[in-house]
């Protein structure tokens, strides 16, 4: 990353950022003035709010330069002078499609909560609307301070989603979810003031052009690593995970898999590679195999499940152990296949999360056996899981085939072996989803489900955009992996040499 230079903004483009973190912040305040009693006001003011930021960040699709390794859409403002602080956002190609990913997302958890979240309705929406900002700050901020403050402020509406409206295990599950992932932000926060220590400065752009010692790389690399694996969550610190998504109501869980998880692969991504470059290719064979691991470990774990929820919740350690080897494979197809298949666990993962809440708010069971026959008694319902399961195993024709085909192509072209043991993830994934449609949608009608209505139109609404991307990404995956063609090249070259930065650039062309 080029620090001394960055695009040029167009008028009001610099805002654009800016409005989308603070925007819902400021929605949530203003909730403060609406009754508490008036449930249908405070729904559609926090739908109006989600839908109006999501226009607000249309520009980052629509204008984007395809071109450029440069952050674009950038602010910059002086904030705390004595310590070098700054406001500081801007986005590339790595993360532009990650604040649109948290824009969708954030309207379609206020349209699956619509009748589900009956009890503190203002207090539920105000913590959706406060973590829509944190979301996009994560994924905008340019400045080591300004980004480690994002990342705490998830974690506490987060922690309120879970232990406020969970299920009968919340208090356990949200105490786990805070511990993990403040252990490893405290050591993550060590790190970044190593590094502002070093070389006075927290400018994130400018510290990827900053070579740092080789044994203080090592050091910074395993303290951002306890962060970023908890989050992600790699095998073995994984096991907050499952508790959080299996009491988290359906939002919680929406956001968790969509987005929150996606947050460790993207530190990996913005800080290690870039910054610790000498320490990550040093340690690339041990995060290729703990993710191998992951992938192994999460399909087999996914067989012996009896809960919804959990089976989706160990499906994501899985997945996710697929992102990181992708990411660590060092090589064009690999990290490309891994930023993708962020996103697209994003949308497969938070789809069958709105499905299982929907079926839930119905049946108020998660048990598998509770189920049979569904797609006789739900047939609508029935058609899009069976879309996002699909998808899951990876067929082609859909977003997941896409990812995991680079990401097992990278993986095998840095360790044959590794690329060889993950396609094997890729079997048992079709196992396990299968085997679980048969389960619940086939079968003989239970007697527990027999009476279910079939999903309504606002339930179709939210689950339509998410479909959409379901195609749209696996049959012209250009258009997505355009975005960080040029972003992920002159990040191999910073990695491996200018060299290899130029070829990179130059196949591109």
């Amino acid at each position: 990353m080029n620090a001394n230079t960055v695009c040029p903004v167009a008028l009001g483009q610099s805002y654009v950022l800016t409005v989308a973190i603070v925007l819902p912040v400021i929605a949530a305040l203003a909730m403060l003035f609406i009754n508490k009693e008036r449930h249908s006001a405070i729904r559609w003011f926090a739908l109006l709010a989600t839908v109006a930021n999501l226009i607000g960040v249309t520009p980052l699709f629509t204008n984007f330069d395809k071109t450029s390794a440069q952050m674009q859409f950038v602010a910059q403002y002086e904030w705390i002078k004595a310590w070098n602080i700054n406001y500081y956002v801007g986005v590339d190609g790595i993360s532009v499609l990650f604040v649109l990913l948290s824009a969708i997302v954030a309207i379609l958890c206020v349209m699956v909560s619509w009748t589900s979240v009956k009890d503190k309705v203002k207090e539920f929406y105000i913590a959706i609307l406060l973590i829509e900002g944190a979301m996009i700050g994560v994924f905008s901020a340019l400045d080591m301070f300004l980004f480690y403050m994002f990342w705490e402020a998830m974690l506490i509406p987060m922690y309120l989603l879970i232990g406020i409206w969970g299920g009968p295990n919340r208090l356990y599950a949200a105490i786990k979810f805070f511990l993990y992932t403040l252990t490893g932000s405290v050591l993550m926060l060590l790190g970044v003031i190593a590094i502002y220590l070093t070389t006075g400065t927290f400018d994130m752009v400018r510290l990827m052009n900053t070579q740092l010692p080789a044994n203080m790389q090592m050091l910074l690399f395993w303290a951002f690593f306890a962060a970023f694996a908890v989050k992600v969550p790699m095998f073995p610190v994984h096991t907050w995970l499952p508790d959080a998504h299996t009491e988290a109501p359906t939002a919680g869980s929406v956001i968790l898999a969509a987005i929150l998880i996606k947050m460790g692969a993207y530190g990996f991504l913005r800080f290690s590679l870039p910054m610790f470059p000498d320490a990550s290719q040093s340690m690339a064979p041990v995060m290729i195999a703990l993710s191998v691991i992951g992938i192994i470990y999460g399909g087999i774990i996914c067989l012996s499940q009896t809960d919804l929820k959990r089976l989706i919740a160990y499906s994501s350690v899985s997945h996710m152990g697929f992102v990181t080897l992708g990411i660590f494979s060092l090589n064009m197809q690999g990290m490309e296949g891994g930023i993708l298949q962020m996103i697209n666990h994003g949308v497969i993962t938070g789809g069958l999360f709105l499905c299982v809440g929907m079926v839930y708010e119905r049946s108020h069971t998660r048990e598998i056996a509770d189920y049979g026959g569904l797609a006789d008694v739900m047939p609508v319902f029935a058609a899009f899981f069976m879309v996002f399961t699909f998808a899951s195993v990876g067929l082609p024709a859909t977003n997941g085939f896409v990812g995991e085909f680079l990401i097992i192509l990278g993986g095998f072209t840095a360790n044959k072996t590794a690329g060889i043991l993950s396609a094997t993830g890729v079997i048992i994934g079709a196992v396990y989803m299968l085997w679980l449609y048969q389960r619940v949608f086939y079968t003989d009608v239970n007697e527990k489900i027999a009476g279910l209505g079939d999903i309504t139109l606002r339930e179709m609404i939210t689950l339509v955009p998410l479909l959409i991307l379901v195609f749209w990404i696996g049959v012209y995956p250009s258009v997505f992996t355009g975005f960080m063609d040029v972003s992920v090249a002159q990040l191999l070259g910073k990695l491996k040499g200018g060299n290899m930065h130029t070829t990179l650039i130059h196949t591109l062309k």
